[in-house]
């Protein structure tokens, strides 16, 4: 039986969401995934109002007001994924690490399925 499991959040990811006071202005980050981009899907990446059918991630303890949410239509394309922040020499950014990808660019935004 093939288990498939929503997206985890890192608490790295909860944690800059919080530090950007994200939840205290009513926001979450929105990750969707959009077709385009140069391998054929892309992702977006957006502090967002969240909708009545998204579905909410919530961060716990000291990030319990962050929510990340993902809409219907991507969330079949983020399965198993994992949401992450990083902070490298060229700037920092959300990450997603995603299992169902079989390739991506060099950019980090686009991959194909």
């Amino acid at each position: 039986m093939d288990l498939t499991l929503p997206p985890k959040v890192t608490e790295r990811a909860f944690a800059r969401l919080h530090e950007i006071g994200a939840g205290d202005s009513g926001k979450a980050l929105r990750v969707a995934v959009d077709g385009g981009g140069c391998s054929g899907f892309q992702y977006d990446i957006s502090l967002d109002d969240p909708a009545e059918d998204d579905l909410v991630l919530a961060g716990t303890g000291d990030t319990a007001g962050e929510r990340v949410v993902i809409d219907a239509v991507s969330l079949p394309f983020l399965e198993n994924a994992v949401i992450d922040f990083t902070e490298e020499l060229i700037g920092a950014r959300f990450v997603i690490e995603n299992p169902n990808a079989t390739s991506s660019c060099g950019c980090g935004t686009s991959f194909s399925m």
